[in-house]
């Protein structure tokens, strides 16, 4: 069977697949989808070693993947209290590095998916094409993840096609107050959060595409249209 590897938070089973998911932290989230069927495996993406441990476990236990879906995500403003190469080798550590070296070595499971094609997904950021005042470190790795899909598309087509989203506002947090949600909806032209689902459907639509390969597909609102940012 082929299986779906999604680096970072996971819906349940679905489509025939079986699921793989990493975490850094065990968490009701985390055990609620283990009771689901996910194979859920712990793994610091800080932690080089233990990336290169993760692929080797995939490698040992599955034959073959459909997908590889790069969803983990570091968010730490430059002023956050390390020193800024502290903040930098994170920020590029969990965006750029780990799925560098998972790409690279869960790239014959990929290729040996029994279905016409796989794929790789990058989740990136509507920053990664913009920049950030006060995440420069972090805009600065999603603008390089975003440079991974592109040369990764070209090295693993026609088999892989690899393509990335970059969302904005997705999701609001349950602690965020009324005045920070509306002053966040503001900054795209739909006045909403776009929502799990609509999250949801851009993967299956590029999990479906049998053509679309090496592309960064905006999700932003039409955020990119606004006056401020």
């Amino acid at each position: 069977m082929n299986a779906v590897f999604h680096q970072g938070r996971t819906r349940a089973p679905a489509n025939g697949h079986a699921v793989i998911a990493t975490y850094r932290t065990d968490r009701p989230a985390v055990r609620r989808l283990r009771e689901a069927g996910v194979d859920t495996i712990a793994c610091d993406f800080l932690e080089a070693g233990q990336v290169d441990d993760l692929v080797a476990s995939v490698r040992s236990r599955y034959a073959s993947l459909r997908a590889l879906i790069h969803n983990a995500s570091a968010w730490m403003p430059d002023d956050a209290g390390p020193a800024p190469a502290e903040v930098m080798d994170r920020m590029m550590r969990v965006h750029v590095t780990a799925p560098y070296q998972l790409n690279l070595g869960l790239a014959p499971l990929l290729e040996s998916c029994s279905e016409p094609h796989a794929d790789i997904i990058h989740i990136g950021d509507y920053v990664s094409s913009r920049g950030s005042r006060k995440h420069v470190a972090y805009a600065a790795s999603k603008a390089a993840q975003d440079n991974l899909t592109h040369s990764f598309a070209a090295r693993l087509a026609p088999k892989v096609k690899v393509n990335s989203i970059a969302p904005a506002l997705v999701m609001f947090n349950e602690h965020d107050d009324e005045q920070y949600r509306e002053r966040a909806v503001e900054k795209n032209l739909m006045r909403r959060a776009g929502g799990a689902d609509e999250f949801l459907r851009a993967i299956d639509y590029l999990l479906a595409s049998t053509f679309v390969t090496g592309r960064v597909l905006p999700m932003d609102g039409g955020r990119h249209l606004q006056q401020r940012c």
